[in-house]
């Protein structure tokens, strides 16, 4: 017997309540910048303790980087109506180097949005884009060639370090982590965010901040950081 299946209307659309909440053993947690909207996401897993022949011990939390986005975290609204909060509008906002198109300037944007077969398929938020305005540069590595520390960067720098300096030993001492081989790497024992700046700058590594997706969580991808691509 086939079940029927209601259309997809976008004024209706809601997340499927398994993909909402969080995991399990561990909690969300948020470590503050050094502004107030500047708070980095992770994910903080419960460990079991160890035993040692002579007793157990205890294992403290370890930080874990997160991706999953407010999806879980149990204290954020989810509505597919409305979008990912923008969390970097702020800080691209007060650079002054954009400006918002009065219309989308997009041929297939616009052919869809003329077609009334599917509008009722259509989000009703969809904002109208943002460019550079004239004369100005409004990507990372332009900032960090300029010396500049975006709060990009030091998001990015936090969510590096995992919550490491709050660890009980250092990660490089005896027993805490093989030393192994960096195959050229240098990656210091913390990340501040004017080495994610510096990095940038050389051209070896990259912050993907969109200025049209300020729902997105910056991260950083090179050599000397946590995420890779071959």
């Amino acid at each position: 017997m086939r079940v029927p299946v209601a259309p997809f209307s976008g004024s209706s659309a809601q997340a499927n309540p398994s993909s909402l909440g969080p995991f399990p053993n561990s909690r969300k947690i948020y470590i503050a910048g050094s502004r107030p909207d500047l708070r980095v996401p992770m994910r903080e897993v419960q460990l079991t303790p160890t035993g040692t022949g002579g007793g157990v011990d205890d294992n403290p939390p370890v930080a874990l980087y997160d991706t999953s986005g407010p999806f879980s975290d149990p204290q954020a609204a989810i509505d597919l109506r409305a979008g990912l909060a923008p969390l970097r509008r702020p800080w691209i906002e007060e650079r002054g180097d954009t400006e918002r198109l009065p219309a989308f300037s997009s041929r297939h944007a616009n052919e869809r949005l003329r077609d009334g077969k599917t509008s009722g398929l259509r989000f009703p938020a969809v904002p109208l884009p943002r460019r550079a305005s004239a004369g100005r540069t409004v990507t990372q590595l332009h900032y960090a060639r300029r010396g500049i520390v975006t709060p990009e960067m030091e998001f990015a720098a936090i969510r590096e370090n995992q919550r490491a300096e709050g660890a009980a030993a250092p990660l490089d001492a005896p027993g805490r982590r093989h030393a192994g081989e960096g195959l050229g790497a240098r990656i210091p024992d913390a990340v501040t965010p004017e080495f994610v700046r510096d990095e940038v700058a050389r051209g070896r590594a990259i912050v993907p901040a969109n200025i049209n997706h300020p729902e997105a969580e910056p991260m950083i991808i090179g050599r000397n950081f946590r995420v890779k691509i071959n």
